[in-house]
């Protein structure tokens, strides 16, 4: 994929991905806000122990987080954890399950279609390392969702 059609592709991703929190309410946006910037902050950090071990390949040139990985972390990552909290928060098993499906989907079947774009691919990470290594936050999703409410908001 070329340069051009990578950028136009991360800010449509973005742009739909933000656009989606008009249905979720400001009051839940306020809400769960903080626990995905959170978990959004410790991916970033995480991504750059994955390229450093290149556990991922994105095609494209310039190879920088910016370009590459911080489109899917503000966009789809950062927005779908807050509705993941919306829909799920309270309900442990639910939440848990829903973060199954998302995770999976991703690892297992867009990892493909990204490949195929040429986006990125897989180098030294399998897909199911790929799925609980973003699991694995769920977990500090949740608990940093349940501090918050219990610090901040009572």
């Amino acid at each position: 994929m070329s340069t051009k059609k990578q950028m136009l592709l991360n800010g449509v991703m973005v742009l739909l991905a933000w656009s989606s929190l008009f249905f979720i309410g400001g009051r839940n946006i306020k809400r769960f806000l903080p626990a995905s910037v959170l978990i959004v902050i410790i991916e970033a950090i995480h991504v750059q122990m994955g390229k450093r071990r290149k556990w991922w390949f994105f095609y494209n040139k310039p190879s920088s987080y910016f370009f590459n990985e911080f489109p899917f972390n503000i966009g789809p990552f950062l927005v779908g954890s807050m509705w993941t909290l919306k829909w799920s928060y309270g309900n442990f098993k639910k939440f848990l399950l829903i973060n199954a499906i998302v995770d999976g989907g991703f690892a297992f079947i867009m990892t493909n279609v990204f490949k195929r774009l040429k986006i990125f691919t897989l180098d030294r990470f399998s897909k199911m390392q790929l799925f609980i290594y973003f699991y694995f936050k769920a977990f500090l999703l949740y608990g940093s969702q349940y501090i918050y409410d219990k610090k901040v908001i009572k």
